[in-house]
């Protein structure tokens, strides 16, 4: 299958969905542009996620993509909950503020989310793909019915092979170079952390199903190297946060031109699963925190973002999610359809090769 072709791309890129950072005018520009633009649906509920597909749409009529979170149904700990809170305890009272009294998931996944299935099968978006795993059969089998082209994050060959097996149309290879949470299916197995440039390569073999390259890409001598390598296209995150269409804020857009950019951290403090965020104050935390065990995901994030919410109330930034992947230093602040523009080229560029 060639997936630009089949989805109308002038440029292999999809824009990484990035939940609460891609908006309706991120992935727009990039549609618009001759990517893949993509919202991150999975910390949204149905209506909010059928009110961004609306907004989108408005904005181009050109395919687009959605993502979903597919985590196994967090099971509460109490006492673990408990442990975490009170850890957490004393960062809230410097900000003059309590943490919260119990820990809730924040949002739910698909595989718990009927109302969110239903969406999808009305909205028929041209891309639908999964993270943290796959849905169950039944949920696959109706999204089937759309006519979406299907796909699923993979961190390694054997969850590639367990997306095959499902009859998914296409196979994000996501390496540990990523920004963001990781894909893997399973948070508390063994985890061989797969370089983006490694993975693509053991799945190009593989040629059970086309290869879309994820983590470290953000230009278009990057996209070229994927391509090189046998994947169809590359997914690109990092590089688009910085664009004035990201949901970023400000402390985040500083963060990601500041130091912190050369020096990301994988840590799952800030929502129970491993994820790679920007230096800051959060992931030092992480380091301090030890071996202490943290609840559950997306249990862990109830506290993450509480505690961000009260930093920032107290003018402290440096607790916030501030995913980015180690190409972080090569961001440019660019409009977004400015950046597709230069990616093309540098894409072009390189292709070409030295004259």
């Amino acid at each position: 299958m060639d997936l630009s072709a089949r989805l109308g791309l002038d440029i292999p890129l999809f824009q990484a969905p990035m939940a609460g950072v891609a908006t309706p005018a991120l992935a727009a520009c990039v549609s618009n542009a001759g990517g893949l633009g993509a919202l991150g649906l999975g910390a949204s509920d149905a209506a909010a996620a059928r009110a961004m597909i609306t907004e989108l749409r408005a904005r181009t009529a050109r395919p687009f993509g959605v993502n979903l979170f597919t985590h196994a149904s967090p099971q509460a700990d109490p006492v673990r909950e408990a442990a975490w809170i009170n850890a957490l305890a004393p960062l809230f009272a410097r900000f003059g503020a309590a943490p919260p009294a119990q820990l809730h998931s924040p949002y739910r996944s698909l595989a718990d989310d009927p109302e969110m299935v239903a969406m999808l099968l009305a909205e028929k978006p041209a891309v639908i793909s999964f993270h943290f795993g796959l849905p169950p059969a039944e949920v696959l089998a109706a999204l089937r019915t759309t006519g979406a082209l299907l796909m699923a994050s993979a961190t390694s060959l054997a969850e590639a092979r367990a997306i095959a097996a499902a009859g998914l149309d296409a196979v994000i290879a996501q390496g540990i170079e990523a920004g963001g949470h990781r894909g893997i299916f399973e948070p508390a197995g063994a985890d061989d952390a797969l370089g983006t440039f490694a993975l693509t390569r053991l799945l190009v073999r593989e040629g059970a199903l086309p290869v879309v390259a994820a983590g470290g890409i953000m230009d278009g001598a990057g996209i070229a190297a994927a391509l090189a390598l046998g994947a169809e296209a590359a997914q690109l995150g990092t590089a688009f946060i910085a664009c004035p269409e990201s949901a970023a804020d400000a402390a985040y857009r500083a963060a990601l031109a500041g130091p912190g950019a050369q020096h990301t951290r994988l840590t799952a403090a800030i929502s129970g699963r491993p994820a790679r965020a920007l230096g800051n104050r959060f992931t030092a935390l992480a380091e301090e925190l030890g071996t202490l065990a943290i609840p559950a995901y997306p249990i862990a994030y109830h506290a993450g973002k509480a505690l961000n919410a009260a930093a920032k109330a107290a003018g402290e930034d440096g607790y916030g999610a501030q995913w980015a992947g180690q190409g972080a230093p090569l961001a440019r602040p660019l409009p977004t359809a400015e950046l597709v523009a230069l990616l093309r080229a540098e894409l072009a560029a390189a292709q070409a090769g030295p004259r």
